[in-house]
C-alpha cells in the first residue's frame, strides 16, 4: 500500500517539494495528492504523473478538506499562516502528521497535547527562515556546546534577492516571495535585540537607517536591518545567557536608506485607504503626500521633502520606480498606500522569465572556549535555475518535503508541536540538502563582538 501525502496549497513555493515526491514516488511508494483552489494552473506533466492526483480544494469548505485529510498519512499545508488551523484540527481529529513552513502560531500551540497523545508530529518553521535558519545555526550551537564552549553572540541573516546575472535595477532588488510582506516589513512593533549584554530597540521610522554590512566571498557586499523581535528564539536555542543576539533581513547595499525614503514619505502606510485610488496616476498618488503649491512641479517638491539633489543617486532610484509618471494609473479601489506601492513596485520588480533569483543566508557565532574568544562566520549562496523552479522554492520547499518522507519513515518520531531544533531533525535534513547544493561555508575568524561596521546600531 502506498504512502499517501496531501499538500493543500500549491503556489510559488512548491515546485521543489511536488518534484521531491514524484521522483522518489516509486523508490519509497508515495501517491500525492495536491489539493490547491486553482488546480488548473497546475502543470500538465504534474497532474498527469501516475503517483499524482490534482484535485480541487477549498480549505472552507469543511467537507472537501476532511475527506482529502481523511484519506492521506501526511499532510502537508503550504496555505498562508492564518489558514493552518482548519487543517491541524482536522489532523488531530483523524489522526494524521502535519508538516507547514510557517511560524508556529499560539493556535496551533493549543493542539501540542493532544498531538503527543496521539503521536502525531507536527512538525512547523522548516522552510528557509525559519527553517534552515533553525537548524543550521543549531548544528553549529550544539558543536560549540559540546567542546564546552560558552555561546557570547549569535546573529543571523537571511536575503531572498535577485540574481547577480538579474540584477538590472539601482535597488538591486526584485520580489523573490510575497511582496505585500516586503512592503510592510518591519511594521508593528519596535525592531528589539540584544547588544553586548544591552536590550536595544529600533522604531519603525528608524529601522532602515540602522544597519549592519558584511561581505560575502564571491558575492560582494550586503547589509542587514532588524528583524521585529530577535528575542523569540533566545530560550529555544539555549542562548539565554548570551551577549548579543541579533536577527535581521538582508539587502543590497544602499537599498535600505532608499526604502527609507518611501517610509518617510508615508507610502507603506497600511492602515489607511486612499479615497480616490482606482484610476490615480502614479504621479498624483506620489503628490499626495506632500505639500501643496501651486508652482512647484512634483518632482521639486520631493526633492525638497527628502532633502536630496536631483544628481542624487537616491533619485534616480525613485524616478526609476516611475512614481512621477503621469499615465500608468493604481487599478485597486480603496486601496491603502502600501497596497498602491506594492503595485507601482510590482510593475518594475517582478521577476521576468529567464531571470534568477538568489537567496542568501549569513550566520555569526562569538564563544569562549578555554578562556579563549572565537568566532565562526557561516553562510549559504543558494542561485535559482527558471522563474518557477527559484531559490526561494527550494530553499523553502526541500526541507519541506524532506521532513516529511522522514516522519513517514519513522526516522522523525517526537511528537507534539514542534520547530526543528532537534538532531534527530536537523541532522538528516542538512545532510540531505548538502546534496542539491544547500552547503554553509564556514570560516573561523577573529572575534570582534558586535560588528565593527554597524550603522548607529
Amino acid at each position: 500500500m502506498s504512502r499517501k501525502i496531501l499538500i493543500v496549497g500549491a503556489g510559488k513555493s512548491t515546485s521543489y517539494l511536488i518534484d521531491y515526491f514524484l521522483e522518489k514516488s516509486t523508490s519509497e511508494n508515495l501517491h500525492l495528492t495536491i489539493g490547491d483552489l486553482y488546480p488548473d494552473a497546475i502543470a500538465s506533466p504534474i497532474k498527469n504523473h501516475d503517483a499524482c492526483t490534482v484535485v480541487r480544494l477549498d480549505v472552507f469548505e469543511d467537507e472537501e478538506r476532511k475527506s482529502a485529510i481523511k484519506q492521506s498519512d501526511i499532510v502537508v499545508s503550504m496555505l498562508p499562516a492564518r489558514m493552518h488551523m482548519k487543517v491541524a484540527r482536522d489532523c488531530i481529529a483523524f489522526e494524521k502528521h502535519l508538516v507547514t513552513a510557517s511560524y508556529v502560531s499560539e493556535e496551533i500551540k493549543t493542539l501540542d497535547e493532544e498531538a503527543k497523545k496521539k503521536g502525531l508530529v507536527f512538525m512547523n518553521e522548516i522552510g528557509l527562515d525559519p527553517g534552515i535558519d533553525h537548524m543550521s545555526a543549531m548544528q553549529i550551537l550544539d558543536r560549540i556546546r559540546e567542546k564546552g564552549g560558552k555561546i557570547l553572540l549569535f546573529e543571523s541573516f537571511t536575503g531572498g534577492l535577485v540574481a547577480p546575472e538579474s540584477d538590472d535595477n539601482l535597488w538591486n532588488y526584485k520580489f523573490t516571495w510575497n511582496p505585500r510582506n516586503v512592503v510592510l516589513a518591519g511594521q508593528g512593533g519596535a525592531a528589539k535585540f540584544l547588544q553586548e549584554g544591552t536590550y536595544k530597540y529600533i522604531p519603525y521610522h528608524k529601522l532602515f537607517r540602522r544597519t549592519e554590512f558584511f561581505e560575502i566571498e564571491g558575492y560582494g557586499r550586503f547589509e542587514g536591518y532588524a528583524n521585529r523581535d530577535s528575542l523569540n528564539y533566545r530560550e529555544a536555542y539555549g542562548l539565554e545567557d548570551v551577549l548579543t543576539l541579533y536577527r535581521g533581513t538582508m539587502r543590497r547595499v544602499g537599498f535600505s536608506k532608499a526604502w527609507n525614503m518611501l517610509v518617510e514619505l508615508g507610502m507603506t502606510d497600511d492602515t489607511y485607504v486612499l479615497e480616490n485610488s482606482k484610476g490615480m496616476s502614479y504621479r498624483d498618488f506620489t503628490n499626495s503626500f506632500l505639500p501643496y503649491s501651486p508652482t512647484d512641479s512634483v518632482e521639486l517638491k520631493l526633492r525638497h521633502y527628502l532633502n536630496i539633489d536631483q544628481d542624487d543617486i537616491m533619485w534616480e532610484k525613485l524616478v526609476e520606480l516611475n512614481l512621477f509618471d503621469s499615465q500608468k494609473t493604481i487599478t485597486i479601489e480603496n486601496a491603502s498606500p502600501a497596497q498602491a506601492l506594492q503595485q507601482i513596485l510590482e510593475a518594475s520588480w517582478t521577476l521576468k522569465d529567464n531571470e534568477k533569483d538568489m537567496i542568501v543566508m549569513y550566520h555569526k557565532f562569538g564563544y569562549e572556549l578555554q578562556g579563549k574568544k572565537h568566532q565562526i562566520d557561516a553562510n549559504m549562496v543558494v542561485l535559482g535555475e527558471t522563474r518557477t523552479h527559484t531559490a526561494m522554492a527550494k530553499t523553502v520547499g526541500l526541507p519541506v518535503a524532506i521532513a516529511t518522507l522522514l516522519i513517514l519513515k519513522k526516522k522523525i518520531t517526537t511528537p507534539g508541536v514542534q520547530i526543528p531544533l532537534q538532531k534527530e531533525v536537523y541532522e538528516p535534513i542538512l545532510r540531505e540538502l548538502q546534496e542539491y547544493g544547500m552547503v554553509f561555508k564556514e570560516i573561523e575568524v577573529p572575534y570582534l563582538g558586535y560588528n565593527t561596521e554597524s550603522v548607529l546600531r
